[in-house]
């Protein structure tokens, strides 16, 4: 067993990756603008997102949180006690922006391959209440979004992309967000692109994204021009319940910057070391890699399975070689709010007890990635001779 390794010597599963650029952008609205709220800068931001993926710009609506763009995405297409369809494998914030919104999310299983819904299971789950399915773009992967839609379709559902691993990520060669039903993208710190906290919806339905530019605002109707122009709302309407979600000026200087960093440093960044690990980690023993079109897709984690009840152990190990691990995600059905495992799903919980994703960021190094591969290695090695013996 080797030392404690140092501080220094960690590597980090996840982290923001900002600078000087970001801070000066920051410094501008806070010295120059001053104006801290939502305002213009958010504006050029959701015009430049939109120019990012081939949208108009009233089609991008930027909110504080990728859980509040599923949230009102949710509210907008679903009435109290109707039911959307969600796989289970996912991060506690699409089930709660299901409940927040008064609907019922509906657990379902993960296709083993790619760790996106399973649409055969979900068909079992179908009910005349369900309302829409919410597909979960699992570590950037989109699956299968053709059969998405054509079950969608011929079941009358609203598709409420989850998004948020999924941001420069691409289908058939067309963005994520670029085109069908809903797409709800997250821009949090260690996001592919961060503005601190933030998030946005993407829609082709006009009437749903002005129901969300009020909703985001408190549904003070027709708000977001005034704030766009300095000004705000004295004399207003409200018909629908609405919150506090709207983005900040400051943040969304944080978000314009990176996504001019994006094509060029992010994105490769990231395919090229999620492609060092499957070179590295293709043929070890106990290993399991996911079906990733790297050609189309930007990963936001590096998930991987780890078989034979060995997943623990391999955690603890790298975790004394100061590598730091995580577990994507305990899934919602096991958890009390949402049944504490009265449903079964068999698939998902064997997922479960076999996942652990590798640290994955723009400023992680081939030398850390190669030294986190040799320890995967040497501990395969090691099992490999113990069951030998």
């Amino acid at each position: 067993m080797s030392s404690q390794p140092s501080k220094e010597n960690k590597i980090r599963l996840g982290k923001s990756v900002v600078g000087a650029a970001e801070a000066q952008a920051v410094a501008r609205v806070l010295l120059e603008d001053g104006y801290l709220g939502m305002g213009a800068e958010v504006q050029a931001f959701e015009a430049e997102l939109a120019a990012f993926l081939g949208v108009p710009p009233e089609r991008v609506i930027c909110v504080n949180s990728g859980t509040a763009a599923l949230h009102l995405a949710v509210e907008a297409v679903t009435q109290p006690g109707e039911e959307v369809l969600v796989q289970s494998l996912t991060y506690v914030a699409s089930f709660q922006a299901i409940s927040g919104a008064r609907a019922m999310p509906v657990p379902c299983e993960v296709l083993p391959e790619t760790l996106t819904l399973d649409l055969e299971d979900a068909h079992r789950r179908l009910t005349p209440r369900t309302r829409a399915v919410m597909p979960v773009h699992f570590a950037g992967n989109p699956g299968d979004l053709d059969a998405v839609y054509d079950f969608a379709r011929s079941h009358g559902l609203r598709v409420i992309e989850d998004a948020a691993h999924a941001f420069g990520c691409r289908y058939q060669g067309r963005l994520i967000g670029s085109f069908g039903d809903v797409a709800c993208f997250s821009f949090d710190g260690i996001k592919n692109i961060t503005s601190g906290e933030g998030g946005a919806v993407v829609t082709a339905d006009a009437a749903l994204a002005r129901r969300l530019r009020d909703a985001r605002l408190l549904g003070v109707e027709r708000d977001t021009q005034k704030r766009y122009a300095g000004q705000r709302s004295w004399e207003f309407e409200v018909t629908h319940q609405g919150y506090r979600y709207h983005l900040s000026n400051v943040l969304a200087a944080i978000g314009r910057v990176q996504l001019t960093r994006f094509p060029k440093e992010f994105a490769p960044r990231r395919v090229a070391l999620a492609r060092l690990y499957r070179r590295r980690l293709a043929e070890l023993p106990f290993v399991g890699l996911f079906d990733t079109d790297l050609d189309q897709v930007v990963p936001h984690i590096q998930p991987l399975r780890v078989l034979e009840g060995r997943r623990d152990a391999l955690r603890d190990f790298l975790a004394q070689e100061g590598i730091e691990t995580g577990v994507h995600y305990r899934p919602n059905h096991l958890l009390k709010f949402y049944g504490g495992g009265q449903v079964r799903l068999p698939l998902t919980e064997q997922l479960y007890s076999e996942l652990l994703s590798l640290p994955l960021h723009p400023e992680l190094t081939d030398s850390e990635v190669n030294r986190i591969c040799d320890r995967i290695a040497a501990f395969t090695a090691d099992r490999q001779k113990e069951a030998g013996a």
